[in-house]
């Protein structure tokens, strides 16, 4: 596994980490036994960046990784995300003393006492630009309760907002193959900065591994069939706001990009992991098998400049054009 520098704090994450709202039990049922398998995997393969959420299973996804963490020998970094929690909900979550209260839970929950990085969890443009949720981080720091804070958000213009703000850690984005505006809007401006990418959605809800079908049905509580058209949240994040019979037609038409020797999924995050602004993916799993295929993607050499320039060509004349939502 390659490590990387996150951001100006001087310790180093996997640049392959696992994302955990799949733990959380929401969308995918995945049972504690599976979670403990999937976590383990994740360390022995040289993982020490996890990513959750509070409110992912109100909880559940951040228990998991404090019950596993309490007998792992290994370092682990996690961050965490505050501000979607449904107690007390929007918009009353927008106080220091709701951040506080959250932060505390999720203190309690990873069974730790500082977050290593709690990062605004995709919040209505409005209320992030009024500024004062970056001064309550700030005083949730000097209180001792996290060591670093970011931010998850949603477009680019979220995203640059967030750059100018003093302290920052960390931006959290979609960017992948299907989604390459922060190309040329976000990562030279981040990398001179300081501020660490971290890249969830690398393979679009799953699009970008190469596995789903036209005929592919999801279960009625994955947000990939309750969300295809953001009837719940931003459409964005949920197969990178391709509508998902095309997003089907143009990964068979992206098979023909995939190097000898390579899988789908091993391309897609192998040519995000070729951005030297890129910090870390965060792909999520939910079996040991996936995580080691993710993991997979930190030792293979970079993609030629040639597939670069075919993709992001691929990228201009046949997708952009069908994303949905902020962007």
């Amino acid at each position: 596994m390659k490590f990387r520098v996150i951001g100006q704090t001087g310790i180093n994450v996997s640049e392959v980490g696992l994302g955990t709202w799949q733990l959380g039990g929401d969308w995918k049922r995945v049972d504690d036994k599976t979670a403990r398998t999937i976590l383990k995997e994740a360390v022995d393969q040289g993982v020490n960046f996890f990513d959750t959420a509070d409110v992912y299973g109100r909880g559940l996804s951040e228990s998991r990784i404090g019950k596993f963490l309490k007998g792992c020998s290994e370092k682990v970094f996690v961050a965490t995300k505050l501000g979607r929690f449904s107690d007390p909900g929007w918009p009353k979550n927008f106080s220091l003393t709701n951040f506080r209260g959250h932060t505390e839970a999720s203190l309690k929950r990873l069974g730790t006492e500082a977050l290593d990085l709690t990062q605004i969890h995709c919040l209505p443009t409005e209320f992030l630009k009024k500024g004062d949720l970056f001064e309550w981080l700030r005083i949730l720091k000097k209180e001792g309760k996290i060591k670093n804070f970011g931010a998850s958000v949603e477009s680019m213009e979220e995203a640059i907002y967030c750059l100018k703000q003093e302290g920052l850690a960390s931006l959290q984005v979609i960017f992948n193959i299907f989604r390459q505006k922060p190309i040329s809007t976000l990562l030279e401006q981040a990398k001179q900065k300081g501020v660490a990418l971290l890249v969830r959605l690398p393979l679009a809800s799953g699009l970008l591994s190469g596995k789903f079908r036209k005929k592919t049905k999801f279960s009625k509580n994955d947000h990939r069939y309750y969300n295809r058209d953001g009837r719940i949240f931003n459409v964005g994040e949920t197969f990178a706001g391709i509508p998902f019979e095309k997003g089907i037609e143009l990964v068979e038409e992206l098979k023909a990009f995939i190097p000898v020797g390579m899988t789908m999924a091993q391309m897609a995050l192998r040519w995000i992991l070729d951005f030297g602004a890129v910090t870390a993916v965060i792909p999520g799993a939910t079996n040991s098998k996936q995580v080691t295929e993710n993991v997979s993607a930190s030792y293979l050499p970079p993609l030629s400049k040639d597939l670069h320039f075919k993709l992001k060509e691929f990228y201009d004349k046949k997708v952009a054009q069908y994303i949905r939502g902020k962007y």
